[in-house]
């Protein structure tokens, strides 16, 4: 099996991007809510001042997965943390590693940005990914219960 290549991002990646983006959706069932176009992600993740990253990992030149995160902050810790909102490895590569090389590269920037917390979600039937992120040592944070405001309740609190 060849080496793993995972580097940053780049416009370039952009169909790339939004490809796993829609493949992942698929997986998890949510196809209907991908809403994100080129537009979106040049603007989010390219632009000057974007607080969005991007990784690509490729195996023989082709890309195989890819991460988004972002960096958050603790006020109990007096810290940023990185937030991953997504990870996705093409099914055709999923147990050579890609996952797992791909949460090392996040830790290590986390690491290096002095970062207190590597946090992120997984769907509660998602056993495989659960279970894989048991092996790397990551504990579900099960005493948080995670909100989200979305659509006309948004627009509603805001013009509130």
């Amino acid at each position: 099996m060849s080496a793993l290549h995972i580097r940053p991002a780049t416009i370039h990646d952009t169909e790339t991007i939004l490809r796993f983006v829609r493949d992942l959706a698929v997986y998890e069932n949510a196809e209907q809510e991908v809403l994100s176009t080129p537009a979106h992600v040049h603007k989010t993740m390219f632009s000057e001042g974007a607080t969005a990253h991007g990784l690509i990992c490729e195996q023989d030149g082709r890309a195989i997965g890819f991460a988004v995160y972002f960096f958050n902050y603790s006020t109990w810790q007096g810290r940023n943390g990185l937030y991953l909102e997504d990870l996705y490895v093409d099914p055709a590569h999923r147990g050579s590693g890609a996952g797992k090389a791909i949460l090392r590269h996040l830790a290590r920037i986390a690491v290096e940005k002095d970062c207190g917390r590597f946090e992120w979600s997984v769907l509660d039937w998602n056993t495989p990914s659960i279970q894989f992120y048991d092996s790397l040592g990551a504990k579900p944070q099960s005493e948080w219960i995670r909100y989200r405001m979305t659509g006309q309740a948004l627009h509603d609190l805001a013009q509130a």
